[in-house]
């Protein structure tokens, strides 16, 4: 199966991570193989010295082949902590076998931290022979970002809803919102609200009778208009007067079309209909949730080429519309 974007990403950050964590931690092994048979104080102090090869490392320490604790664990600010003799071989770290030097796990939540981390995990070898693991932990949150940032795809996708919903889609029908009611002045406040007053983001809740909006000034803020608010023209007063982005994707003249669209969508049939729509006029994607609780996104040119005939077909044939 092909991998998706953001495993994509994953997968290069990873690649990344393991190029500049294997030198130093091959390096440490092979000081540790050199005391691995020594008291636990001079096994301690190796990893110590070895500690400051290793960037944004949390906590490092040695394991038998066994995955019993042999070390301390030693962190990064200096502190030892004695878990010496504890059993690590259950650990999601340790599906390494002799014939592979090196591993850098999955991300899994620490037992004892209980935040996401990460193990990269470098065989210790004497005479060529496997005698341990020098084990070095990191927690994401410290490790710095190798690759480029996730993007949301913006082809057409489609994703399953609640198949107790699914399941009885054919013995329920719409029931008539106030938002239906009013919906041609709902969606005039709200095309306002986009095009003039800097809303990036969008979601009308068709059955719910509200909406959710996110303002381009405090973007990390949303804003919860009722039903009340939707019905009333000057909710645009609440919001100053603010030029269409110049980062959205969307073009300003689009807005209404797609509004259109939803309006149609709502009443295409009694028993398929909209009940969610979200525009986000950055990265230009259409968010769709139908009574079947299945949801589609797409970029907003290829949503709005698709005529109400094309949505109306798929509902009766019953294969695109549910995904």
């Amino acid at each position: 199966m092909p991998l998706t974007a953001a495993q994509q990403r994953i997968q290069q950050q990873r690649q990344l991570l393991e190029t500049v964590l294997s030198t130093p931690l091959r390096y440490i092994s092979s000081q540790c193989a050199d005391v691995i048979d020594k008291d636990k104080s001079i096994i301690n102090e190796t990893l110590q010295s070895g500690m400051k090869m290793i960037p944004y490392c949390h906590s490092i320490y040695i394991m038998d082949l066994n995955g019993e604790q042999i070390s301390d664990s030693i962190e990064r600010n200096g502190d030892v902590i004695a878990l010496a003799g504890q059993d690590r071989s259950e650990r999601p770290y340790l599906n390494i076998v002799p014939t592979v030097d090196f591993l850098l796990s999955e991300s899994y939540i620490s037992n004892f931290s209980r935040k996401p981390s990460l193990t990269a995990v470098q065989i210790i070898r004497v005479d060529q022979q496997a005698v341990g693991f020098v084990a070095a932990l990191f927690e994401l949150k410290n490790l710095p970002l190798t690759a480029a940032l996730y993007e949301e795809p913006t082809h057409w996708r489609q994703l399953k809803g609640d198949p107790s919903i699914r399941g009885t889609l054919f013995q329920q029908q719409r029931t008539e919102s106030v938002i239906d009611q009013h919906i041609q002045n709902v969606m005039a406040v709200l095309h306002e609200l986009i095009t003039e007053r800097g809303i990036f983001h969008t979601e009308i809740h068709f059955s719910s009778n509200r909406a959710i909006v996110w303002p381009n000034r405090v973007p990390c803020k949303y804003h919860i208009l009722t039903l009340d608010d939707l019905m009333d023209t000057d909710i645009c007063l609440a919001y100053a007067k603010n030029d269409y982005s110049e980062n959205s994707v969307i073009p300003k003249e689009k807005i209404e079309q797609i509004l259109k669209m939803f309006i149609d969508l709502r009443f295409v049939d009694e028993t398929i209909y909209l009940r969610t729509g979200t525009i986000n006029t950055h990265n230009g994607l259409i968010g769709l949730t139908f009574s079947c609780d299945g949801s589609h996104y797409m970029h907003y040119d290829e949503f709005i080429s698709k005529s109400l005939l094309f949505w109306l077909g798929e509902a009766q044939a019953g294969t695109s519309i549910i995904p």
